[in-house]
C-alpha cells in the first residue's frame, strides 16, 4: 500500500523532532567540553597540574602537537614526571578563550579556539600568550577524552617569508 501525504509528512515531521533533540543534545555537548577546555588551561595556566589531570583525560592514541613545534608528542611519551614538568613550566596565569568554531557528531567534537593568556611561561616574565588551538574530543565510554591539541602562536600572522623561513627543513 502506498504511503499517504499524512503519513510522509507525520514521519518527516518524527524524524525533524529526532533530528532537532540529536542536535540540542550535541550542543549541550559542545558547549559542555567548551567550558571544560576553558577550566581546564586555566588551570594548566596556573600551574595546577593536579587539578588539571582531575578535569582532563587523554586517549591512549593522544597527540599534541605544541606551539613550539617539533616532533608531535604521543600519550605513550606522557609520564607522570613530563606533567609535573608541565606544571612547573606554567606559573600565575590567567587564561580566557574564544572560541572560533565547534563541530560536534555523536563521538566527536573538535573545537577551534583563540587561547588568551597572561602567564609565566618557561621562567620567563609574565607577559601574554595568544595561541591558535585545535582540540578533538573522543566519546570512550560514557566519557569525552582529549584526543589531540594543536597550538600555534600565529595569532596576529606572519609574513610569506617569515612561513617560508620558518617552514624550511634541514
Amino acid at each position: 500500500m502506498p504511503a499517504s501525504r499524512r503519513s510522509v509528512l507525520a514521519a518527516a515531521g518524527a524524524a525533524l523532532a529526532s533530528f532537532d533533540a540529536a542536535a540540542t543534545g550535541a550542543n549541550e555537548t559542545i558547549q559542555e567540553l567548551i567550558k571544560l577546555s576553558e577550566a581546564s588551561n586555566a588551570t594548566l595556566m596556573r600551574g595546577d597540574i593536579e587539578k588539571y589531570q582531575t578535569l582532563i583525560s587523554f586517549t591512549d592514541d593522544f597527540t599534541l602537537m605544541a606551539p613550539f613545534g617539533g616532533k608531535p608528542t604521543r600519550r605513550a611519551d606522557i609520564t607522570d614526571e613530563t606533567m609535573k614538568a608541565m606544571g612547573r613550566f606554567f606559573k600565575n596565569g590567567a587564561l580566557t578563550q574564544e572560541v572560533i568554531a565547534a563541530y560536534g557528531s555523536s563521538d566527536m567534537v573538535v573545537l577551534a579556539l583563540i587561547e588568551r593568556a597572561h602567564v609565566e611561561v618557561g621562567g620567563l616574565p609574565p607577559q601574554p600568550w595568544a595561541l591558535r588551538v585545535t582540540l578533538v574530543y573522543r566519546r570512550e565510554g560514557t566519557g569525552w577524552r582529549l584526543a589531540h591539541r594543536h597550538a600555534d602562536p600565529l595569532v596576529t600572522g606572519i609574513s610569506l617569508e617569515q612561513a617560508a623561513a620558518l617552514a624550511k627543513t634541514i
